[in-house]
């Protein structure tokens, strides 16, 4: 699988990569950008491939891909017959790149991923590509357990899914637990259990862990559960039926009435779903809502003809872009991290969807068939589809007019020239100066962007502990050292908001004037009398501290950003401060990895008895061998 992937990374095998030097500066208009693309298209080849608009300073503004590189770039020399944001686009154009591939599938592959690598201003984006998670059933236990998974497949067991919504996971996996009454504990919880938790009173677990039920019907559970996600819900619930009723016949009415529930929670799951869902099979349904300039791709899943959910996306840069191309750029970019099914169900005709299709499938080493229905039961579950679109456009137009008027106040508060697209946040958090970590996190007008949070481990010697003027001096320098190399605009802020007061302020002001930066605007933000919330106090460079009266639209707003920080910053120090419970000296040995750490601590209980053991007793350890026992000894009793 994946078999694309593989040439990405080794472009010399399989695309010719291309970089013309820049012929003239950044260019200042239409005419100008015009004849740099025509210089540029005179050594282009007649073969597909991808190709990149910088600017002068380097950034990428535009990955298209094309079947003919040479006849798709000359396209832009008519730049009378292009909208105005392609005509934008080629008067800010200062040079170009391409790479050209063996054919226009792979030339679509790779442009959605140089899209996903720069996000260009004038592509469509996607801001979430947060991976889909998925349901476990663990294959290290004896009793295998049931959890969502999210990341990486690394632990064994068998994987369901992608669901697309978070809470249709766990929707799933409380039915599972009525229907087939699997254990979701954890492994330690399960050992140390001597009677049945409340889940088994409530008929949502069988309680392996106090023997109630024997490995070998446990087993059928687990079978059966595996088998409905699979899309064998029918048989399932006959084979239920057939059950209930030989107990029935045999007076054993007690198991008969528990048979009888979970076959309750099966026609209710299959009437949810409904009939043509079911006929599905394994496919995803993409529709696009319109209305103007704004909007909404919504992606419904089905798995095993069951719905595993739905999520919305609102891309940006798709003014002017017509309706077919923006689903296709959205299909090119979401099944570059997300599995793909063999069926994707469309809102609207594609053009070169066989093109997509033959993409598709150099990804996922399978056949996928994209289908546009325009009746039967496909349509019916697209048009289903189109209704929960339109509605969640209407809501985010509602909710952008509110963000639009909060984000005009914070324009005018803080005396910005436009509304701000970029807003960070700091904070810092410790305890007595142990563990120690910076946060920041951002926002911008479609809310906060967790993308682009990040944490700073404070690791300066120059950084005294418990020092918070020191810690957020080191936190500002490390952020703000590097930002005149930053080619994408998008990531500088347009204000900088850092929870504290005057002191505060005075150390950004000191950081921004050393490093020469002059062209951000930052404010600190501190909690009144008594931390009382409501009554904070602003501290801005050249004015007086003031406030702003309690209830007030934009105070709630500053209000929810400085509270994000400390969130984020609290984690951040409470992740840390739980590895670092979690180590002991044994990590800093030589040789000594997590397996033989655990048999040295199994042996001898504690860190502390191996420092005081024998060269001979250290050697009894299994997995330790006579040159690891030395290393070891030497290193508690020898030069370090």
């Amino acid at each position: 699988m994946h078999r694309f992937r593989g040439l990405l990374f080794a472009p010399k095998k399989s695309f010719r990569q291309e970089q013309i030097e820049p012929m003239e500066k950044s260019p200042e208009s239409l005419s100008h950008g015009r004849d740099i693309i025509k210089r540029y298209v005179n050594d282009m080849p007649h073969t597909p491939g991808v190709y990149r608009m910088l600017d002068g300073s380097g950034s990428v503004l535009y990955v298209g891909k094309a079947k003919n590189l040479k006849n798709r770039v000359s396209n832009y020399l008519n730049v009378a017959a292009h909208n105005t944001r392609i005509q934008i686009m080629v008067s800010q154009t200062a040079t170009m790149e391409i790479i050209t591939t063996r054919s226009e599938a792979e030339a679509l592959l790779l442009e959605a991923n140089l899209i996903k690598k720069f996000s260009p201003r004038y592509n469509i984006l996607l801001k979430d590509d947060k991976s889909f998670p998925y349901i476990l059933f663990s294959g290290d236990h004896e009793f295998p357990r049931l959890s969502k998974h999210r990341g990486a497949k690394t632990k064994k067991g068998k994987y369901f899914g992608p669901f697309v919504a978070a809470h249709a996971v766990d929707e799933t996996i409380t039915f599972l637990q009525k229907a087939f009454l699997i254990r979701t504990c954890s492994d330690i919880f399960f050992k140390n259990r001597t009677r049945p938790c409340m889940l088994y009173q409530i008929k949502r677990c069988s309680a392996p862990c106090v023997n109630k039920i024997k490995k070998e019907e446990y087993d059928t559970l687990v079978g059966q559960a595996t088998a409905f996600l699979s899309g064998k819900s029918r048989q399932i619930q006959e084979q239920l039926i057939t059950e209930m009723q030989e107990l029935s016949l045999k007076m054993h009415f007690e198991k008969a009435s528990i048979i009888r529930d979970r076959i309750k929670a099966l026609t209710l799951v299959q009437q949810q779903n409904g009939i043509a869902a079911a006929a599905l099979g394994d496919a995803d349904v993409v529709v696009l809502a319109r209305d103007g300039k704004d909007c909404c791709i919504e992606l419904f899943s089905y798995r095993g003809g069951r719905n595993y959910g739905n999520k919305t996306w609102f891309p940006g840069h798709t003014s002017q872009v017509p309706d077919g191309e923006i689903i296709r750029t959205f299909i090119g970019q979401v099944y570059q991290t997300q599995p793909v099914p063999p069926l994707i169900l469309t809102s609207h005709m594609l053009e070169d969807s066989s093109v997509l299709e033959e993409a598709l499938r150099l990804n996922a080493d399978y056949k996928v068939d994209i289908v546009h229905p325009v009746r039967g039961e496909k349509r019916d579950i697209v048009d289903s589809a189109l209704r929960n679109a339109k509605e969640a456009l209407n809501r985010h137009a509602s909710m952008n007019a509110t963000q639009r008027v909060v984000l005009e106040g914070i324009r005018t508060l803080f005396g910005l020239e436009e509304l701000p697209k970029r807003i960070e946040v700091y904070d810092n958090s410790h305890i007595s100066g142990t563990n120690a970590v910076g946060g920041m996190i951002v926002a911008g007008p479609d809310g906060f962007l967790k993308n682009e949070y990040r944490k700073f481990n404070i690791k300066r010697e120059e950084t005294t502990p418990g020092d918070d003027y020191g810690m957020l001096r080191e936190v500002l320098t490390r952020r703000f050292m590097k930002l005149e190399e930053e080619t994408n605009k998008d990531k500088i802020p347009d204000l900088v908001l850092i929870d504290g007061g005057a002191g505060q302020l005075s150390v950004a002001t000191a950081v921004f004037g050393e490093l020469g930066i002059t062209n951000i605007c930052y404010a600190a933000i501190a909690k009144g009398p008594d931390r009382n919330a409501g009554r904070e106090w602003f501290f801005m460079p050249g004015k007086e501290p003031f406030q702003l009266p309690e209830g007030d639209r934009i105070l709630h707003a500053l209000q929810r950003l400085r509270d994000e920080a400390h969130r984020f910053a609290i984690g951040a120090h409470r992740n840390k401060r739980s590895k670092s419970m979690q180590t002991s000296e044994l990590d800093s040995i030589p040789f000594i990895g997590p397996g033989r750490k655990k048999a040295l601590l199994l042996y001898f209980g504690s860190a502390r008895a191996v420092a005081s053991a024998s060269m001979e007793e250290i050697e009894k350890v299994v997995g330790i061998s006579k040159s690891t026992a030395k290393i070891i000894y030497e290193y508690y009793h020898g030069d370090r």
